[in-house]
């Protein structure tokens, strides 16, 4: 099968396309045609090798042999493992998995759920790695409640259209950040107030707000808290400062109440349920920058390393892949 596999570390150059041997379903895996992937943020740090510990599961010195790059997929399932109960073949699904951009890959049965009926198998894959993250950071951690303040820095990002209208839907007023450029696309997602950041700073700003969820680390600790109410938190979701952003989160998480530490989103089949009822009840749509051919994954990580992608960036299989 066709597959894009990472041969090194550094630029999108160390990402090729080749032909490697099919998957095959263990006991409890379920093996899907896979008919579009997306790209997240996880996925490009790989590509880097950076931060370093990322190595311990892309490889060391260099990625495991035929590493393919991936995580999030929808598509059908091809087979089942001998254990699986939820999913039969011919089902179309969408979920968390390793080894996402090839025509085949395998998921653990309880990283998988069936496809909202009113998405296509892109939008559907736009959905797993980022909607969960935004889920967890404001439901889990963040314990969002009705009428509470929340501003959504990085707001035209992957996870960060998904938080607004997660955010809307705990019953917040959202204020979103954003460029010129996304500004209508923030407020079409529901934002009540919508903040370009090329022409005003939030955090010189009169408002207070209840929560405050980072995913672009734009602003330090100190300024973030400035306009947070005394009894607010600050949310941190940016690796893309560097460790150096995550040890002095989780630091100052030791030491200030306002501040919470960095948190790791487990894709579970609970949360992907959920995230499945409010796509299919209209509360919750992705947004989707644009889409490449699988033979084209390199250039989509170029384009995602410009750090202006609207939403999420696909992958999507041609035929003959």
């Amino acid at each position: 099968m066709k597959a894009v596999v990472q041969i090194g570390y550094g630029s999108a150059d160390v990402l090729v396309l080749k032909e490697i041997d099919k998957p095959v379903a263990n006991d409890d895996d379920v093996l899907v045609r896979v008919h579009a992937a997306s790209l997240a943020a996880g996925d490009y740090f790989g590509m880097r090798g950076m931060p370093f510990p990322i190595r311990m599961y892309v490889g060391f010195p260099k990625p495991k042999k035929d590493h393919v790059v991936g995580a999030d997929l929808a598509g059908r399932v091809e087979a089942v493992g001998k254990n699986v109960t939820r999913f039969k073949p011919g089902d179309e699904v969408f979920g968390e998995c390793s080894r996402a951009c090839a025509e085949y890959a395998c998921a653990k049965e309880d990283k998988l759920v069936h496809k909202p009926h009113n998405l296509t198998f892109e939008q559907a894959a736009a959905v797993p790695t980022s909607a969960l993250a935004a889920l967890n950071a404001l439901r889990n951690h963040g314990k969002v409640q009705p009428g509470q303040k929340v501003l959504i820095n990085g707001a035209s990002g992957g996870v960060g259209t998904f938080a607004v209208q997660i955010a809307k839907v705990l019953g917040a007023e959202v204020t979103g950040v954003c460029s010129t450029g996304n500004v209508d696309t923030i407020r079409s997602l529901g934002a009540d107030h919508v903040i370009d950041y090329m022409k005003e700073d939030f955090t010189q700003g009169e408002p207070r707000y209840d929560l405050i969820l980072d995913n672009v680390a734009s602003h330090s600790f100190a300024e973030y808290r400035r306009v947070l109410e005394p009894r607010g938190t600050l949310m941190p979701n940016s690796g893309h400062a560097g460790m150096g952003y995550v040890i002095k989160a989780f630091l100052l998480s030791l030491f200030v109440r306002q501040q919470e530490r960095p948190f790791v989103s487990t894709p579970n089949q609970d949360d992907l349920i959920t995230l499945k009822d409010l796509v299919e009840a209209g509360r919750v749509t992705p947004v989707i920058d644009r889409t490449y051919p699988l033979r084209e994954t390199a250039e989509a990580f170029r384009y995602l390393d410009r750090g202006h992608a609207q939403g999420k960036v696909i992958i999507v299989m041609e035929k003959g892949e």
